[in-house]
């Protein structure tokens, strides 16, 4: 490394207790699913008091409607919106980048079981817990301040570099989407999503599918004049897992040493209204997902005809068969070269600053790589902090790797877009 790059570095170590204090700020803000509002707010008002010019950038279904990769959903999209900033650059010869967060969070239901509240951020033993400490406003911290970091040490970009915090990463990708289509896109794209220290080379597709039964009403004193829809549905759901079986018997080359890479999740099941009632209509919502090299309608097509396969063996169901629907992730996966530049000039920051190399990720879910590497430029991959629990209770994010995300993209930005005082 020369001097410049230290004092880079040194600028880092010295914003540190800036940056989790951000994350705090961030974490502290319960962005769930159409709640972004308050977050959006806080990411604005840091950016503008780091001296970023920011922008608004909409989510609009009937501009976005006809764009590969969108995803319709069932909610409003009035007055939300994703925020972006771009540092132009200084200098030319350089090459863009773009970093891009998402500032959404999933549910963190059943609240009891975590040991704290999760829009309570704590520090237990150099980890920081709430819900997206890790899924991932911490690394969005890093990364805003990465750049702060070159342009507080004196510095100006030879190639422009972009920060993007968007919403509706954890259930359609249309945040990135639309900030793609309004024509944000860069050389090198980086996502510090909490997998680690990892160079992300293949990730899954992803489909959400919602399925309807319907039944008939009855008193419980004669069941059987009712149809029950609840217990209807088990017999769709036991031949959604025959599918997902028979999908992993397929072999990827990328996938082959992941147990079970491909996973069907049951996520939300409704049906009823009254315990001593025949239940005449229930739904379920789920998440499968898919290889590489297959497509979203490929995969609707064969959710499609299990449902219609399971319903004709069901004397009920083949005269009212049930409803699918899909809605959100619609989401192909990618694989991409271990070897491309943007990830060799990663790797070696990571490795000058630590000392290993940066192992390669496959990854059994979606990320909004997806939209960079299936319609971009195509130099797009995850390094990010280590975390604990995403998703799930206590999740928790470790602060020294959060400061090392940091150094390791304020180097790598430094290297690929270059940099002139």
């Amino acid at each position: 490394m020369d001097i410049l790059e230290k004092k880079i570095l040194k600028e880092v170590d010295q914003l540190r207790d800036e940056i989790i204090d951000f994350a705090y700020s961030l974490i502290s803000q319960p962005s769930v699913l159409g709640q972004e509002a308050s977050v959006l707010e806080k990411m604005e008002e840091k950016l503008s008091a780091l001296s970023f010019h920011t922008v608004r950038v909409p989510i609009i279904p009937a501009e976005l409607i006809k764009k590969q990769g969108f995803a319709p959903v069932p909610w409003s999209y009035e007055d939300r919106y994703n925020l972006v900033a771009t540092c132009h650059s200084g200098g030319q010869g350089g090459r863009s980048a773009l970093l891009n967060g998402h500032l959404d969070v999933v549910s963190p239901e059943p609240i009891h079981q975590w040991e704290n509240h999760p829009f309570d951020p704590t520090i237990k033993g150099g980890w920081l817990y709430g819900r997206g400490s890790g899924d991932m406003k911490s690394g969005i911290a890093a990364m805003v301040y990465a750049v702060y970091a070159i342009r507080k040490a004196g510095f100006q970009f030879q190639g422009p570099v972009t920060i993007e915090s968007v919403i509706e990463e954890e259930c359609s990708g249309n945040g990135t989407l639309a900030c793609f289509y309004a024509g944000y896109d860069a050389d090198a794209v980086l996502i510090p999503e909490p997998f680690g220290p990892v160079i992300l080379t293949h990730q899954v597709g992803v489909l959400w599918f919602k399925v309807t039964v319907q039944g008939i009403p009855a008193h419980v004193k004669e069941t059987r004049a009712g149809v029950n829809a609840i217990e209807k549905c088990y017999d769709l759901i036991k031949a959604l897992r025959a599918l997902e079986a028979e999908m992993n018997q397929e072999i990827h080359p990328a996938f082959k040493h992941i147990e079970h890479p491909l996973n069907l999740n049951i996520g939300i099941i409704s049906g009823g209204d009254w315990p001593s009632t025949v239940p005449a209509k229930a739904e379920f919502h789920g998440r499968i997902s898919y290889y590489p090299g297959k497509t979203y309608q490929e995969v609707q097509q064969k959710m499609i005809q299990t449902i219609e396969t399971a319903s004709r063996n069901d004397a009920w169901l083949s005269q009212n068969p049930p409803i699918v629907e899909f809605y959100g992730f619609r989401s192909d996966g990618f694989s991409l070269d271990r070897n491309l530049p943007a990830f060799d000039v990663l790797e070696r920051c990571h490795q000058e600053l630590t000392g290993n190399k940066a192992d390669e990720f496959i990854a059994t879910c979606t990320t909004d790589l997806r939209v960079f590497n299936l319609f971009g430029k195509g130099q797009a991959t995850c390094f990010g902090p280590i975390a604990k629990n995403i998703h799930g209770a206590n999740e928790c994010v470790n602060l020294d790797s959060v400061i090392q995300v940091a150094k390791t993209y304020a180097l790598f930005l430094s290297r690929w877009c270059g940099i002139i005082d």
